[in-house]
């Protein structure tokens, strides 16, 4: 029998920490691992048109699955490729095991063809980045990579020379357990006194939740109605705490909407729940603030706090509920619900006017009858840019969707990319692409990727032929928009040369009938909507702090646009509301 060689012993050890996929393009120095994964009936190698791809397909992946995904990309400019991916994923909390190959290792340092460093190049977008220079080091360098990924919740890189991957293994030691999850963290019972005494003497109580709300939205429902709490939420939070939940007041930020913003800046007592926020201005300053948070480190980064508690949102709400003083107070949350209808009510006149006839295709209009179309447990990849606003605004979560996309690290080309990763996890659910076409074109090489794999991706491409966000970071900046004009093709007709389906929707009525083709389709298809370049959405609350550093902040409700479905909740809600 062969003595296993390094490469072998890496593929083995990613298959028992539950890897089933290894995304990447194939090169010369990956050669014996990708060889070794062609012999591996556990795993499988997934290629790719482009490495970005590959991250961003691992770390979708990871977000859909909550297990480890794996990319790879070969010596110097291929693994280069990996790092907007990584840096996505990381910032993203998604574990992913990133593998760069690189050059011969006597060759290290000498300034060899196509020679990098990669174990420093990704340091600043990962836990633990570390070179391999010995087969010695193998399995206890990558269990550590593993253990480091899963744990703290985002990439590690191990580099590996194509030479040493090609060595033959040490004498098989015995294999230690892998962290394949993580453990619940319970906050010290000072903090709980605490945060239960400042709980009991507020008067108004608001929640804001973020991602780290995930699996706890019963416990936050339970905890919300027992204060009183008006709850409202950042963008990542939007699946894990919008649906069936009768305090929702919607979501701050940029692309804000409803009452959160006053339910925010109104309160005694601001509780922030499992979010790293990046906008600390629209936080308030001048009411007392808490923070729950499984990562330390994330507390009290975005704004001054007045407690700081370390633990994980599910089980510190288990150790609150059942201590706080129930309220019986209700006004300040039904004001908020009040505001938060008025808010909907106000733009959603707006965007039934016409709407289904008005030429070129509102975008907001496309969104909502998505919303309407898509499978109650579709996964949406969003674009950044426009499509972010549409998908905030538009599609409405329900506990079995998954909405994700690039809303920590902000790249371009995310979503057909994440919809390969979170295809590839399940075959049978629908998974929807919301491309714009200016994120689309820059990595639609991968769109051969869905024809290759017959993965049935829908890509719904919102069409204006403009990188519109940066035109409106342009506006609110007082320049004219220049260089942001895509001269682009028939989409449609690009994705039937591919072997796809491809249909171009240029009038409304043509919209409802080509998504319900796409999705009846088998395989992957493009439906290619021309939309109008004009619209532009502001946040509820803008000031010149705001803009300030980024011009994005010029989102407010979207004009000439609404709200989708988002008023059918808030009335919905109205009802718990005492009538005088």
């Amino acid at each position: 029998m062969a003595k296993q060689n390094v490469a072998e012993q890496f593929v083995d050890t990613l298959v028992r920490a539950g890897v089933k996929r290894l995304y990447g393009v194939v090169g010369d120095s990956l050669n014996p691992v990708v060889d070794a994964v062609r012999r591996n009936a556990a795993i499988d190698w997934i290629h790719v048109r482009h490495e970005e791809t590959a991250a961003f397909a691992a770390g979708a992946e990871a977000q859909i699955t909550g297990k480890l995904a794996a990319c790879a990309g070969s010596c110097g400019p291929g693994n280069l490729h990996l790092i907007n991916g990584l840096y996505d994923a990381h910032r993203s909390m998604a574990p992913v095991l990133a593998l760069a190959s690189h050059i011969p290792s006597s060759e290290i340092g000498l300034g060899y063809f196509q020679e990098t460093h990669p174990d420093r190049l990704f340091q600043e977008c990962s836990h633990y980045s570390e070179l391999i220079s010995s087969p010695k080091q193998m399995p206890r360098l990558l269990d550590t990579a593993i253990q480091n990924a899963v744990g703290r919740s985002g990439v590690s890189v191990v580099t590996l020379p194509g030479d040493i991957a090609a060595e033959p293994a040490p004498e098989k030691a015995a294999e230690t357990a892998i962290v394949t999850s993580r453990p619940t963290v319970r906050p010290g019972d000072a903090e709980i006194d605490e945060l239960v005494r400042m709980i009991d003497k507020a008067d108004k109580v608001t929640l804001f939740c973020g991602s780290g709300t995930a699996g706890a939205h019963a416990e936050v429902m339970e905890f919300a109605g027992k204060i009183k709490s008006p709850v409202g939420h950042a963008l990542r939070g939007k699946e894990f705490i919008q649906y069936d939940n009768p305090y929702d007041v919607g979501m701050s930020g940029l692309l804000g909407y409803g009452a959160a913003y006053e339910a925010t800046h109104e309160c005694d007592l601001l509780i922030l729940l499992g979010t790293d926020f990046p906008y600390n201005a629209f936080l308030p300053d001048d009411v007392q603030i808490a923070q729950i948070d499984v990562r330390p480190e994330h507390l009290g980064r975005r704004s001054r706090l007045d407690l700081a508690v370390w633990g994980d949102v599910r089980e510190t709400l288990r150790c609150l509920i059942p201590r706080v003083k129930e309220k019986r107070n209700r006004r300040f949350l039904d004001r908020m619900l009040k505001k938060h209808a008025d808010a909907l009510e106000g733009v959603v006149k707006a965007y039934t006017r016409k709407v289904d006839r008005h030429v070129p295709i509102h975008p907001e209009y496309v969104a909502a009858v998505l919303d309407e179309l898509a499978a109650d447990d579709a996964v949406f990849t969003i674009d950044t840019g426009m499509c972010n606003v549409w998908g905030a605004r538009y599609i409405s979560p329900n506990g079995r969707r998954r909405i994700i996309g690039s809303f920590s690290h902000g790249s371009m080309a995310n979503a057909l990319p994440m919809a390969i990763g979170a295809q590839f996890t399940d075959r049978r659910r629908q998974v929807v692409s919301m491309s714009g076409d200016g994120g689309f074109a820059m990595l639609m090489g991968d769109f051969l990727t869905l024809v290759q794999y017959e993965l049935p991706v829908k890509v719904v491409l919102f069409n204006n032929s403009a990188l519109s966000m940066v035109e409106l970071e342009m506006l609110v900046a007082g320049l004219p928009s220049y260089g942001t004009a895509n001269k682009n093709p028939d989409f449609a007709a690009v994705a039937r040369a591919c072997g796809a389906h491809g249909v171009r929707v240029e009038k409304p009525k043509e919209l409802a009938g080509a998504l319900k083709e796409a999705f009846r389709y088998k395989g992957p298809a493009l439906v290619d909507v021309v939309t109008d370049p004009n619209a532009l959405s502001i946040p509820p609350k803008i000031s010149a702090e705001m803009v300030t550093g980024f011009a994005l902040s010029a989102s407010k409700m979207v004009l000439d646009g609404g709200v989708g479905r988002m008023v059918q909740m808030a009335r919905s809600n109205l009802r718990n509301v005492p009538r005088p």
